[in-house]
């Protein structure tokens, strides 16, 4: 009896002890593992870095982190976490991101500097194209910067015939910075800013509203589920690619080596003859001028045109004077384009097969859906809209279905008037100029006399029609 007393005693003191001291164990790791395992995928707040709630925390990331961040805050979380983690093991691509930005940092930084941006914002395109100036979306978003068509007609950029200006490397990186200028006056915030650059800066204010707050993170949940991965990518991009060395990323010699000239030009010139003046490559011509559509540059005397070029020898000079100076034989006239955004196509493609006219174009050997487009005066995505093509492959004796080029003559110029706009609440100058062809944001702020892009409702402003 004695020894049964003696032995429950002892079991009490040790569960006495085990309470004053506990011990981590399997079965509270499984615990744990458990309890968390329920907790939301988005969480209202950002999980602070003193109390972790994510396994593969390192605080060193924070601090990584916080050395470089200059002005667009820099935060470090689990959702920021897991793109270092694929950034990192993307050695390829980010070794070739890092030769490309020897050429288009520079770029970028010249713009952002003229609209007093944060540096840290040229690290987009990486996220956006991976710094690819062809690049196109599934809806059509264009260029390194990938402006939507309507997007880039309120910020200045031009579409047409000849050129897309949202892959000209200088010109969209003025209209992504003049954009980023907008946002933050409006949100008051970089990461807003960069959100609204993602998914629009009315979704943007949308969450604002429900989540009652001005912080990304906190936001995050009522944001597209492409805007909530867009903001941690990003920070996770710049974090690997000033901390490429430690991930053992080696930079890729970049395609674009070459010290370069600029010349504007009130000619029509085929990049091919100037190629061919300067004794390279024509492709070398076009990869440094990648927004020329046929490879022909659309200068007149009203309107002269960029190209960059290699650096000018001197035995050359003569050649290169003869080509830049004189007009090529070819079609010269300017057809604004109609829109490219595969959304607003989808609206339009019903009507237009209910007013227009249809053609018929049969596929001769050759021809690609550009030629194509170029015959008919009209946009390479109309073709693959009206036609349901899945891609760009067409083959000989195929019959495409035109619907034009009723649809895309020029329309005569009208006498310039203006019309009354009353802004209602969620309204943004952007999405106003979207509203009415050819308007810009710098328009609309000119003739209001606005200096800052931030509208109140009630305001009227005049839009010219």
């Amino acid at each position: 009896m004695k020894k049964i007393v003696l032995f429950a005693l002892s079991l009490v003191a040790f569960f006495n002890a085990t309470a004053q001291n506990p011990i981590r164990n399997t079965q509270s790791d499984s615990l744990f593992k458990t309890i968390t395992a329920n907790l939301p995928h988005d969480t209202v707040a950002v999980p602070l870095i003193d109390k972790p709630l994510f396994y593969n925390q390192n605080l060193v990331y924070k601090l990584r982190l916080d050395s470089i961040q200059k002005t667009v805050p820099l935060s470090y979380n689990e959702y920021v976490q897991n793109f270092i983690d694929i950034y990192s093991r993307r050695k390829d691509m980010m070794g070739k991101m890092l030769g490309l930005s020897n050429y288009y940092f520079p770029i970028f930084e010249k713009a952002l500097k003229a609209y007093n941006i944060p540096a840290e914002i040229k690290y987009l395109p990486i996220i956006e194209s991976s710094m690819s100036p062809h690049a196109i979306s599934r809806v059509g978003a264009t260029g390194l910067w990938q402006f939507m068509f309507g997007t880039a007609k309120a910020y200045g950029l031009n579409m047409d015939n000849f050129v897309d200006e949202r892959k000209d490397p200088i010109q969209a990186s003025y209209a992504a910075a003049a954009y980023f200028r907008d946002a933050y006056e409006e949100l008051g915030d970089w990461l807003l800013a960069i959100a609204a650059y993602n998914c629009g800066k009315g979704n943007v204010t949308r969450a604002m509203d429900k989540a009652g707050s001005r912080d990304f993170w906190t936001i995050r949940p009522y944001l597209p589920k492409e805007t909530r991965d867009y903001v941690p990518a990003f920070i996770a991009a710049v974090y690997v690619m000033n901390y490429a060395n430690t991930h053992n990323i080696a930079m890729q010699t970049s395609p674009i080596t070459l010290k370069t000239d600029t010349v504007h030009v009130s000619h029509f010139v085929a990049l091919a003859d100037l190629a061919k003046a300067m004794n390279y490559e024509e492709e070398t011509l076009v990869g440094l001028n990648p927004s020329y559509k046929k490879k022909i540059v659309n200068g007149t005397a009203e309107l002269p045109k960029r190209i960059i070029m290699p650096k000018v020898e001197q035995e050359n000079f003569a050649k290169i004077y003869e080509v830049l100076n004189n007009d090529i034989e070819m079609d010269h006239e300017v057809i604004l384009a109609s829109t490219d955004d595969v959304r607003e196509l989808r609206k339009k493609a019903p009507v237009q097969k209910a007013v227009a006219k249809s053609n018929y174009h049969k596929v001769k050997p050759g021809e690609s859906l550009g030629t194509i487009a170029n015959l008919y005066k009209v946009e390479v995505q109309d073709l693959k809209v009206w036609n349901k093509l899945p891609s760009s492959t067409i083959v000989p004796g195929q019959k495409l279905k035109i619907y034009g080029p009723a649809l895309e003559q020029a329309k005569p110029a009208a006498k310039a008037s203006f019309v009354n706009y009353k802004v209602k609440a969620g309204d943004t100058l952007s999405g106003i100029a979207e509203k009415f062809d050819g308007v810009t944001v710098a328009e609309i702020k000119k003739t209001n006399g606005l200096k800052k892009a931030v509208l109140q409702p009630g305001m009227v402003l005049k839009i010219k029609s």
